[in-house]
């Protein structure tokens, strides 16, 4: 038999010399080797490593080290044997045993039962199932019964308490202990320990003696930047020092689908390769950024290699009673004198945005956004006021969205009868509590909230089923979560989405660039439900908003 080449193994890491013939065919089937890359190659050794370089070798024979072909051995054997457990578990006709810790009547439903069962198989699970649909209850059944604990949960500032009264008391006879500060101390004994995004740093240095054996990231979405944040490296300091990891998310892409590598990269490390290795098998270049070429097969090789997991209100198992989303797109009026247009000062912008050095084109950019966006969003705010006090005065408790202090002043100011409560950035956490507490009292109609200040508040759906955005966000995952908060199990009736825009400003632009970002989210979560329409990849968002304001048409237009 023809011996076509040699491998040797050293932990962590295949080293593999090939003929040439043999070796052209080899970076064929492992992308991440670059096409001028020439043998020896070296692999890393992920997963599912062993399975793939043994289907090769039975066609393409080498000379194996004993190191070698023992690794290969066994890392084939568990690479099998974990498929055969998440395929049982992800099976049909899986019935879930009794799930313990949780008090009486209270039990997580059995599709929630399966994330857990996932989650302690394999000990990494990125759980994106739809908003409301009860990831955190999934989270807790699996450190339920005692073998996950102690557990540190991490969650976003104004979650810290819900997780604790709503879910972790009302639901199971779990302890928890609330971490406010970023100052370490001696933690009392308790089963769970909540952190918060804005404390984690704090605690590297404690977590990795602590022997938490199952850390939680509610809201995982908020570490998609990865390492470039203090809060994405104390992260990967709590995943590394658990031996369970878990994440949740209903929106883990909020803007590019190459965000999705730093949350599976925390999750269950390795999955993807490096960086440098998930670009060249999974992306390509899009202006400044990385898209992923196919994200249905992304979200394919997720799902089947069970590090992610995600169901839909309409999955069989699910049979969710959440009612659809009925969504309302309306044009209103542009108030011309609110609005103070500085046109020089935009077509400045909008050239250096085209036109400038590096700096200058960064730097335009964002001033470029805040000014559009702004001067749309006071623009409508007199006609989104008068939209909204329209549906209050007919009965209709209202959720609003916006993102500006300015937008915020005028709805203030013309639904001041209405007595609104703010839930936004500018709050603190006893603040928004109270907000929440009034607003589910029926003391006010309307509740104003940032666009991304809601992520994860449960609750609302027992008093509102109309969410009005009188903003917008350049991310469609944004919209998804703030409709997400009525939305969801235990709302008796249809929640409307009113989008109220403007033909005029950065709404037009806006409205036509999510696009791209919600097809890249479409086929990473839903890789099995057909592939969405192809959306226009037309250089990126500023420069379209940039060529808006100079009034330059794109080809084709």
């Amino acid at each position: 038999m023809a011996v076509n080449g040699s491998v040797r193994y050293r932990p962590g890491e295949w080293r593999i010399r090939l003929k040439p013939h043999v070796a052209q065919r080899f970076k064929n089937v492992f992308k991440s080797i670059q096409p001028g890359e020439t043998s020896p190659f070296h692999l890393k050794d992920k997963p599912d490593t062993a399975a793939d370089l043994e289907w090769f070798f039975s066609r393409y024979p080498v000379d194996l080290s004993p190191k070698a072909e023992a690794r290969l051995k066994e890392g084939t054997q568990a690479f099998r044997r974990r498929q055969e457990e998440v395929e049982a578990i992800v099976a049909a006709d899986w019935k879930p045993g009794p799930v313990l810790g949780f008090k009486e009547g209270m039990a997580p439903f059995p599709y929630q039962a399966r994330a857990a069962a996932l989650a302690k198989t394999t000990g990494r699970l990125l759980l994106l199932d739809d908003v409301g649909l009860g990831k955190t209850i999934s989270a807790l059944a699996a450190i339920a019964y005692g073998d996950g604990l102690p557990a540190a949960v991490v969650v976003q500032p104004h979650l810290s308490g819900q997780w604790v009264r709503e879910y972790i008391q009302a639901f199971t006879h779990l302890t928890a202990h609330e971490i406010t500060t970023t100052k370490p101390y001696k933690l009392p004994r308790s089963d769970v320990y909540l952190f918060r995004y804005s404390n984690i740093a704090g605690w590297v240095d404690y977590v990795e003696t602590a022997g938490f054996k199952t850390v939680i990231f509610d809201e995982v979405q908020e570490l998609r930047h990865g390492g470039s944040t203090a809060k994405g490296k104390a992260g990967s300091v709590f995943a590394r020092s658990a031996e369970r990891v878990i994440g949740l998310t209903a929106t883990p892409i909020y803007n590019y689908g190459s965000e999705i590598f730093n949350v599976v990269e925390l999750i269950a490390p390795g999955t993807l390769g490096d960086w440098h290795e998930f670009l060249i098998e999974w992306c390509k270049p899009h202006g400044s950024h990385w898209v992923v070429t196919d994200p249905t097969a992304l979200g394919a090789y997720l799902f089947d290699a069970g590090v992610a997991l995600r169901r839909t209100e309409d999955s069989d198992e699910v049979k969710s009673q959440l009612p659809p989303l009925n969504k309302v797109i309306v044009e209103v009026d542009w108030n011309t004198d609110d609005a103070q247009s500085n046109e020089d000062l935009q077509r400045m912008l909008a050239q250096r945005v085209l036109h400038g050095s590096f700096s200058q084109k960064g730097q335009a950019a964002r001033e470029l956004d805040l000014l559009m966006r702004q001067q749309t969003g006071v623009a409508k705010a007199r006609s989104v006021a008068a939209y909204v006090r329209m549906l209050v005065e007919s009965g209709e408790p209202v959720l609003l969205a916006g993102w500006h202090r300015e937008v915020y002043a005028i709805w203030l100011k013309a639904l001041a009868d209405l007595r609104p409560v703010m839930f936004t950035g500018s709050e603190s956490q006893p603040q928004k509590r109270e907000a929440k507490r009034k607003f589910l009292a029926g003391e006010t109609d309307l509740m104003i909230m940032s666009l991304r200040s809601g992520s994860g508040l449960d609750g609302l759906q027992h008093r509102c089923a109309n969410v009005v955005f009188g903003e917008f966000d350049w991310s469609p995952q944004v919209h998804i979560q703030v409709t997400g908060r009525p939305r969801r199990r235990g709302q008796k009736r249809v929640v409307t989405a009113h989008y109220l825009h403007v033909d005029n400003g950065s709404d037009p632009v806006l409205m036509e660039t999510l696009g791209l970002k919600a097809s890249q989210s479409h086929g990473i979560l839903n890789p099995y439900s057909g592939t969405p329409t192809e959306q226009q990849q037309d250089e990126t968002r500023m420069r379209r908003l940039a060529k808006a304001v100079l009034g330059i048409r794109d080809e084709g237009e």
